[in-house]
């Protein structure tokens, strides 16, 4: 009897040109919607076949788009179909990816199909061609201003009114500035001119177009790092010094450069060691100086009270949708109540490493009351010997104001400069407060 040689298993056929950016952008969406991991932690897993750092840029340009259009791609679909897709079906996904590369990214039409009907099997594939189709043939557009979630914008309407949730949504329609912390303020007309940059304060400047950032004049040199202005805030308020500060949830450190920078000798604390090489990398470049301690906040103490004690505390970070349009979809209302829970136990222990006559900073990039305005008031009605420092319009850059309690709610339209990307800023809730003597 004649033995055949054993057969090597059939290769799979190879993608055509684009096809691999799309299913890593497939694989982002899905991993951000159904399991409910941030944008950016998603995005190096999903691409790991994906070695050209513009198809890499490509990917998340896909994504974050898909996420910032999703409701107006949906309605898009829905207005084509006669029974509504289930929203996790691949065929609802491929749509959404096929129309926001059409409608919102500039890519010609066949191109934005040819290379997702790969990613579907079957009779989906059939459907998601028709309907493609059907919208590219019927002129479909996108509006100007991306629809913000529903939940999300009941949720905000309800709290901050019907200017903030339309600002938020002009907010998302473009890509964020580029602000700069400088670690020498008295460089900043210098900078503002090499770097074409504007500053709306002195130590800040604001880029429209950019190189990459490693390539950018003063990257080398430590001359400033990237940071928005309403997050340089909280240490901002802190001012110079040369005593003791904590800088509490550091990584991945702008406000431990900001300390460090100012003259305190910074104690950086947080539990995450990959965010903190980060911060081991700025230090290092900028050649500022922190004592950095991986610990677990709640279990961690300093030896002695600190002078000043900053907390910018982890959140739903709702306050950074114009630069992680996931939060929109992935943070639901159980994961804010959780987070504000966190926040009360961070808050009550690092109220206990300040000394008194002392100064606590806490912040939360979130526009949930529940993580700011809520928080403060049930801090004070546990902590009487602190009170509130009011924060003076001359420490603010024109354009952000206290409130009349004194601390400082940044939102949607703030500093928004109409129909430009030079606007704007992330949503911050800020308080700075005094230890009693």
């Amino acid at each position: 009897m004649q033995v055949r040689p054993p057969q090597s298993a059939a290769k799979p056929p190879e993608d055509a040109p684009g096809v691999p950016v799309r299913r890593a952008a497939l694989r982002v969406l899905d991993a951000v919607m159904r399991r409910g991991q941030p944008l950016e932690q998603a995005l190096g897993p999903a691409s790991r076949e994906i070695s050209r750092p513009d198809d890499r840029a490509l990917v998340h340009a896909i994504a974050a788009e898909t996420l910032r259009r999703m409701g107006d791609l949906d309605a898009l679909i829905d207005s084509a179909t006669q029974r509504a897709l289930p929203d996790d079906a691949k065929a609802r996904m491929a749509l959404r990816i096929a129309l926001v590369q059409a409608l919102a990214l500039g890519t010609p039409p066949h191109a934005a199909i040819s290379t997702v009907l790969p990613l579907v099997d079957g009779g989906p594939r059939k459907l998601v061609h028709g309907v493609f189709g059907t919208l590219m043939r019927g002129n479909a557009a996108l509006p100007e201003h991306p629809s913000l979630p529903m939940p999300v914008a009941l949720r905000w309407q309800k709290v901050w009114g019907d200017d903030v949730v339309a600002a938020a949504e002009r907010g998302l329609a473009l890509p964020p500035a580029l602000d700069l912390t400088l670690a020498d303020p008295a460089q900043t007309a210098d900078l503002a001119a090499r770097l074409n940059g504007v500053s709306l304060m002195p130590g800040h400047l604001r880029l429209a177009d950019h190189a990459a950032i490693p390539d950018m004049e003063g990257f080398g040199e430590g001359s400033w790092w990237v940071q928005d202005i309403a997050a340089s805030l909280a240490a901002r308020l802190i001012g110079a010094g040369t005593g003791s500060a904590i800088d509490v949830c550091a990584a991945p450190g702008g406000k431990t450069l900001q300390l460090a920078a100012a003259g305190w000798k910074v104690t950086a604390i947080d539990n995450n060691e990959s965010r903190l090489a980060r911060l081991r990398d700025n230090l290092e470049r900028t050649q500022l100086q922190a004592n950095i301690v991986t610990a677990d906040a709640l279990k961690w103490r300093p030896q002695a009270p600190a002078d000043v004690v900053l907390l910018d505390a982890p959140c739903s970070a709702t306050g950074i949708f114009r630069r992680h349009p996931d939060v929109l979809h992935r943070v639901l209302p159980s994961q804010i109540a959780e987070m504000a829970a966190l926040q009360t136990q961070l808050l009550a222990r690092a109220a206990d490493w300040v000394r008194p006559g002392g100064t606590l900073v806490y912040a939360t990039c979130s526009l949930e009351p529940a993580e700011g305005e809520v928080q403060l008031d049930t801090f004070l009605a546990a902590r009487p010997d602190y009170a509130i420092d009011p924060v003076r319009p001359d420490e603010l850059p024109e354009g952000i104001a206290p409130t009349p309690r004194g601390w400082l709610r940044t939102l949607p339209g703030t500093l928004a400069v109409p129909g430009s990307d030079q606007g704007g800023c992330d949503g911050f809730f800020i308080v700075r407060m005094t230890r009693q003597a």
